[in-house]
């Protein structure tokens, strides 16, 4: 594999394009890029050979085995292009804003949707067909990618109705993941910590898996896979099913879901990462049985449970019997030890299985200390350290949570990172702990419900771990009871804001929704999900005024730090619910999206629309707006009461031409005043006449506005800007929110609201919902009068005279 054609086309001294080299090791890695260049299409890239293996697919990869898409292949690209997205400036090649469309893994797979290796797969990519199961946030299940032949550059992508589609294998990350439990779970028994391995004929012995301790169900072929708190595995591990359901009776298995080494060394680092690419072998070690035939096992005793388990389990790779020995515990100890594994487990040969229960019939003797704590806060940074300087434990006692230490060692850039990253959202303002300990920095206290291993010398009387090491997270078991009952936390005072930020996240919304915990104001911890629900909960005020009307998209992805990008072409991968206009513009077609109900909104929101555009006339009436928009757009040199005083004097020229309008706020630091005309006019008598209007309070007001469109030329004054009313043009629409500081909303005000004292800032996402439904729809007329102009025009005239 070979990345010249890429470099030679590339400077990379102009394009922040990765400038990568050919990857030893190879993981079966996908990502579909949204390129916004002479015009949109989306690359797709799977990485085989060290390299990522790309196509440019016009019409973006299907999503329906319903259609058939072109995919033109072009040059390998580095690995690193994985993650890519932003400008590639004008004048290098593929110039214009790419973002990433979707991303995952993917396996490549025979005729017959088995997995096969990255050699096979290279092999019938150069034959001119390759199979894959993708496995993404968007988009799923089997494809193929198919050679036409008469071009070597010329492929078709085509998705087919997978059958392997339910138990295709995603490289799951732990620190994004969504936890989701499965009903009614099985609590199983638990072992007790034990300080030395000993010899007893009464006692087995067996390896202690260093993995996921797993429940499987499997009854009439339906199957639950889950950890020990009820974390469904399904389809993190989902290569475990298919072999689960081999099983011929109907039962309930206990065992370890571990990742075996090439060596047989498990390795729960990779587990946790678990990746079908790696070498090695996933597998589910099968320890204990708790129902057979639908009839209750657990009164038997330990060895008739293992016996009926070792010939229930069909013979393969993935589903072992865990073998034990009789007696030899101390001789067994030594053994695993020099084999570097965490320690053995010791099981009383008579026992019953204690469902739920930490029983001394079944004890663990590690030859490590090891532990699991909650995480309750961090300290900040010290020297060249970056993100924190060490976790805060907690440990539960009862109902309560206590102080348990802190640990600063066993982390690496990279975890350090991404363990940052997820404490974000569970930042909260003061500690959950009654103990004042000492710490060695400036402390953020977080929600206590994750928990990380760790490994210790020795444990203090108070309970504090002493010379601590941080081993990982354990994502099997994420802290859902650490929180106190409410009745024993002193109630905390909750602003107005608070308030109405929870009612409005209580929403659960009419269409899919994905990574709603991405932070879109870092300041305010502000996330995609709180997007989503405030425009599901403020859709019946903003509907009505986006209804039929093309919408130019402002995407802000990564949020407000991005400057985003515009984008204008639905494509072809539109839900039905979404309307779509086509429009003819210099030649070509563009489907323009209107918003004409809460699922499109949501839709928007969820592609990282945090404006909404519309433009100023329906679909239907392309050359008549329904209103006449004057945008008050003050510089860096203006204060808010110059605009106000631009807008009151507006107001006493739209009065003496008997003209209604109505003011709203930008959202950003500027007022629109909106004229409603009901469709009545063409773009060019609007434009004319908003052209007079603004020349005229320019010459009233010379010190503080103009209609001069350049910045140098206009200096301190505030731009009159009313070339807003041409055809295309779009301002933020009433009730949007805007990719601004503070998560600042358009809002309508009364005239008499229009004062010296008004600013921008006082609505917010937090109060706008709260200010609508006390206020109702203030521009709702905007909608439903009209004005005359010819009317106004003569009164005009009759003033200036």
């Amino acid at each position: 594999m070979s990345l010249e054609k890429y470099k030679a086309k590339r400077d990379f001294t102009k394009t922040s394009e990765p400038d990568g080299k050919v990857e030893k090791k190879n993981s079966f890695n996908f990502v579909v890029q949204e390129h916004h260049a002479r015009r949109l299409h989306y690359d797709l890239r799977l990485q085989l050979g060290g390299v990522l293996k790309s196509w440019a697919v016009p019409k973006g990869v299907p999503a329906s085995s319903a259609h058939k898409r072109l995919a033109v292949q072009t040059e390998d690209h580095p690995v690193k292009y994985l993650t890519f997205q932003g400008t590639i400036p004008e004048g290098n090649y593929g110039a214009g804003e790419m973002s990433i469309f979707d991303a995952g893994t993917f396996i490549p797979v025979d005729e017959n949707e088995e997995p096969i290796t990255e050699k096979q797969a290279l092999t019938n990519l150069e034959k001119g067909e390759l199979k894959f199961l993708l496995h993404g946030d968007k988009l799923n299940g089997g494809y193929v990618l198919v050679n036409m032949k008469k071009d070597e550059k010329n492929w078709l992508i085509i998705k087919h109705k997978s059958k392997a589609a339910a138990v295709t294998l995603k490289k799951q990350n732990r620190f994004t993941r969504t936890y989701t439990k499965v009903e009614n779970p099985i609590k199983p028994m638990l072992a007790t910590l034990s300080e030395k391995a000993f010899n007893d004929k009464e006692w087995v012995f067996e390896i202690k898996w260093d993995g996921y301790r797993s429940i499987a169900e499997n009854e009439k072929g339906k199957v639950k896979l889950y950890s020990r708190n009820g974390i469904d595995f399904e389809e993190r591990f989902a290569v475990i099913i298919p072999e689960l359901k081999k099983i011929k009776q109907d039962c309930i298995l206990d065992g370890e879901i571990v990742w075996l080494q090439e060596d047989g060394q498990p390795d729960f680092q990779q587990l946790q990462n678990y990746d079908p690419a790696i070498k090695g072998q996933l597998v589910f070690m099968l320890f204990d049985l708790l129902q057979l035939k639908g009839k209750d096992t657990t009164g038997l005793t330990l060895l008739q449970r293992k016996e009926l388990l070792n010939e229930l389990i069909p013979k393969n790779k993935i589903l072992r019997y865990c073998e034990h020995i009789t007696d030899r515990g101390q001789t067994f100890y030594k053994e695993v030890q020099q084999l570097g594994l965490e320690g053995i487990i010791a099981k009383k040969v008579d026992s019953i299985y204690e469902l739920g229960k930490r029983s001394k019939n079944w004890l663990k003797i590690k030859h490590t200390h090891t532990d699991d704590v909650i995480v309750i806060g961090y300290t900040e940074p010290k020297g060249g350290r970056s993100y924190f300087g060490s976790l805060i434990l907690g440990r539960k006692d009862g109902r309560t949570l206590k102080f348990a230490g802190h640990v600063g060692t066993g982390f690496n850039d990279k975890t350090l990172k991404n363990i940052y990253d997820l404490l974000q959202p569970l930042i909260i303002p003061k500690k959950i702990i009654k103990e004042n300990p000492q710490l060695n920095g400036k402390t953020t206290w977080v929600k206590p419900v994750l928990l990380a291993e760790i490994k210790f010398t020795e444990k203090s009387t108070a309970g504090i771990y002493r010379h601590p090491v941080f081993l990982r997270l354990r994502d099997d078991m994420i802290e859902t009871t650490a929180l106190p009952k409410k009745k024993t936390v002193k109630k905390e005072k909750t602003t107005k804001e608070k308030r109405i930020k929870e009612s409005i996240k209580a929403g659960k919304y009419s269409v899919p929704v994905t990574n709603t915990d991405k932070i879109f104001w870092p300041k305010q911890k502000i996330t995609k999900g709180d997007v989503i629900a405030y425009y599901d909960a403020v859709s019946s005020y903003l509907v009505p005024h986006l209804k039929n009307r093309p919408l130019s998209l402002k995407r802000n992805p990564n949020g407000i730090k991005d400057k985003g990008f515009y984008h204008k072409d639905a494509g072809e991968n539109v839900p039905e619910y979404v309307k779509v206009h086509k429009h003819k513009n210099d030649q070509k077609v563009i489907d323009y999206i209107m918003c004409n109900n809460k699922a499109t909104l949501l839709y928007l929101a969820n592609l990282g629309c945090i404006e909404m555009n519309p433009w100023n006339n329906r679909y239907n009436k392309e050359d008549k707006p329904d209103w006449l928009a004057l945008d008050l757009d003050p510089g860096d040199h203006n204060t808010f009461k110059q605009v106000v005083k631009v807008a009151q004097k507006i107001k006493e020229l739209l009065d003496e031409c008997l003209l209604s309008g109505y003011c709203k706020t930008s959202g950003a630091s500027g007022l629109h005043i909106y004229i409603p005309l009901a469709a009545k006019y063409d773009y060019d008598t609007v434009k004319n006449f908003g052209n007079l209007c603004m020349n005229l309070i320019a010459k009233q007001l010379p010190k503080i506005a103009t209609t001069e469109r350049t910045i140098k030329k206009r200096g301190k004054k505030i731009y009159l800007d009313y070339l807003q009313n041409r055809p295309g043009q779009t301002l933020a629409s009433v009730y949007s929110l805007r990719p601004v500081p503070d998560a600042t909303v358009s809002m309508p005000i009364d005239w008499e609201e229009l004062t010296a004292d008004l600013s921008p800032k006082q609505f917010t996402i937090y109060n706008a919902q709260e200010r609508m439904e006390k206020k109702g729809d203030l521009f709702k007329l905007v909608l439903k009068e009209t004005n005359d102009l010819g009317k106004a025009l003569s009164l005009l005239e009759k003033a200036l005279e």
